[in-house]
């Protein structure tokens, strides 16, 4: 089957591409003098983010397609989008701050404090659903909750010292 390994190569290459991107974000934020804030819980997101990943290819790369599920991972995209390009060259995989900015109100802000988690959650637990493997998509779940509700707060914690902007 094709469209397993399409798919899955894919979601790799965006990964990657996003690793990418936030690397060249990070760099473009820390020469404007910001500063990372709770470096510590990263590398777990890396490994959870990495192993589902992987967990995927070994087991689902000749699975059939739930067409159902795929749309809502295709739906789950375009929120990604929105939620990157409103953030433009401050959207990084880690928690950076640039005193003086202000909080961005536009865009999925609008609406959801954290869209990129929200999306996030979505993904980790509607991709393995695209190949019916609800258990995965469980334990996976679980795993993400517990590392983002530390990554949140510490997000929260960092973001409090910013003021808000208003919306344009």
């Amino acid at each position: 089957m094709i469209w397993p390994i399409l798919l899955l190569t894919a979601v790799t290459l965006e990964r990657l591409g996003e690793l990418w991107l936030a690397r060249s974000n990070t760099q473009i934020l820390m020469a404007r003098g910001a500063v990372e804030v709770a470096a510590s819980h990263y590398p777990a997101i890396v490994t959870l983010h990495a192993a589902w990943l992987l967990g995927l290819w070994l087991l689902a790369w000749n699975a059939p397609l739930n067409m159902a599920w795929l749309a809502v991972f295709v739906g789950l995209q375009v929120l990604r989008l929105w939620t990157l390009s409103t953030l433009g060259r401050r959207w990084t995989t880690r928690i950076i701050i640039v005193p003086g900015e202000t909080l961005v109100v536009e865009g999925p802000y609008r609406f959801v404090r954290h869209p990129n988690y929200a999306v996030v959650i979505g993904e980790i637990a509607a991709l393995p659903m695209c190949f019916d493997m609800p258990l995965y998509t469980l334990l996976f779940s679980i795993a993400n909750a517990l590392i983002l509700a530390i990554r949140i707060k510490a997000e929260n914690a960092a973001l409090s010292g910013l003021s808000h902007a208003k919306p344009a």
